[in-house]
C-alpha cells in the first residue's frame, strides 16, 4: 500500500536515503524534515520499502537539478529522490510510486513528470527503466562543480 511519509517514518527514510546516497545524495534529518515540508508528493511502501519525495514547481528548493527544470518548464513535477530497499527489490515498488505519482500529478493538471539520473557515476538501471517508463533524455549538466554529471529525464503525461 501507499502511504503519505508520516514523522514516525522519518528515521527510517533518512536510513534509506543513507544506503543510497551516492544516487540520491546525503541528507540529515533537518534536511529531510526540509525537503518533505515542501514535497508535492511524499510517499512510502511498506514499513519502509520504498520511498519518493517530489516536487511540483512551485516548491522552495535549492537543487540544481531542480533549478534546470524550473528555468525550462512553467509547470512540472519533478521526482528529486526515490530508494528501494534491497530486500524488496525486483517487486514493482519504484513503478508503483512512479505510477501513482502520474496519477496524482494528472489530477493535479500537470502535464509532465521529471527527474535526473547519475551519468557520471553512471547508473544505468536507472536509465533503463526510467526508458521502460517512457522518460526521454531533455538534458545534461556537470553539476557541484563538476563532482558528478545528470542526465534530465522527462515523461509527458
Amino acid at each position: 500500500m501507499i502511504e503519505p511519509i508520516s514523522p514516525a517514518d522519518e528515521p527510517a527514510v533518512l536510513a534509506l536515503n543513507t544506503i543510497h546516497a551516492s544516487e540520491l545524495s546525503l541528507l540529515d534529518a533537518a534536511g529531510l524534515k526540509r525537503l518533505l515540508k515542501v514535497a508535492y508528493l511524499a510517499r512510502r511502501i511498506g514499513r519502509l520499502e520504498a520511498f519518493m519525495i517530489a516536487f511540483d514547481q512551485d516548491a522552495a528548493y535549492e537543487s540544481p537539478n531542480f533549478l534546470w527544470f524550473c528555468e525550462r518548464y512553467p509547470r512540472f513535477a519533478y521526482v528529486d529522490r526515490i530508494a528501494v530497499a534491497a530486500a524488496a527489490r525486483g517487486r514493482g515498488h519504484a513503478r508503483r510510486l512512479y505510477e501513482h505519482l502520474f496519477e496524482e500529478a494528472r489530477r493535479d493538471g500537470h502535464s509532465v513528470v521529471t527527474c535526473e539520473v547519475n551519468s557520471d557515476p553512471p547508473n544505468p538501471a536507472s536509465d533503463a527503466f526510467h526508458a521502460a517508463l517512457g522518460f526521454r533524455i531533455v538534458g545534461e549538466a556537470a553539476i557541484y562543480g563538476g563532482e558528478r554529471t545528470v542526465r534530465y529525464y522527462e515523461r509527458v503525461l
